[in-house]
């Protein structure tokens, strides 16, 4: 099993809301890990609040976890944790034995070659690190209906200002935000154009 490997310098950042609200984590001070800050995420899960609770969750370049361990705090029902980095993978795995959470797991390796979970996701999160210019992949690769229930929606997380990224037909921004340089939005398919069909 990896071990986690101890931080010469690091930072912490805590789960805003839910059962372990004021919870801190440790965040190493490594090159492309960015976790999301306080305050995208307080809005993130405030557009969710109503729909986090028992939710399937997908964490897909889970990095430091923030995302999907709000997600945990908050309701949800399973998150799978995805990341190619074996310290984060180690780090993720050690957090969630310490907070006894049963419904959560990581998975190592390229996220690009995860398998579509049989039940499908209600949320997937895409956070890839912004210096790999992995978004449009991302989104081409998850946003369908191999990976999302009907009704689900997907975060994406972007460096602004914004490069353009084309979204799958079909799918529409529900919601968008900027914090900084930090660009942010949830999708969700354009059920106006299924309502016209």
């Amino acid at each position: 099993m990896v071990k986690a490997a101890p931080p010469t310098a690091a930072h912490k950042i805590r789960i805003i809301g839910g059962k372990h609200r004021g919870r801190r984590i440790m965040i190493p001070d490594r090159e492309g890990l960015r976790p999301s800050p306080d305050r995208v995420r307080e809005t993130l899960f405030n557009w969710l609040q109503w729909e986090i609770a028992g939710a399937h969750v997908l964490d897909a370049f889970a990095g430091s976890g923030a995302l999907g361990l709000e997600a945990l705090s908050r309701g949800a029902a399973s998150v799978l944790f995805a990341d190619n980095d074996a310290d984060s993978v180690a780090r993720l795995r050690d957090l969630l034995a310490a907070w006894k959470e049963p419904h959560a797991r990581v998975q190592a390796g390229d996220v690009f070659r995860l398998q579509p979970s049989a039940a499908r996701y209600d949320l997937i999160f895409l956070d890839p690190p912004f210096a790999a210019d992995l978004h449009a992949q991302a989104v081409s690769h998850f946003v369908n209906d191999k990976w999302l229930k009907t009704h689900g929606k997907v975060y994406v997380e972007m460096p602004f200002p914004l490069e353009e990224l084309a979204l799958p037909p079909g799918w529409v921004w529900h919601r968008q935000g900027r914090a900084g340089r930090v660009f942010f939005g949830l999708l969700h398919r354009n059920y106006a154009d299924e309502a016209a069909a």
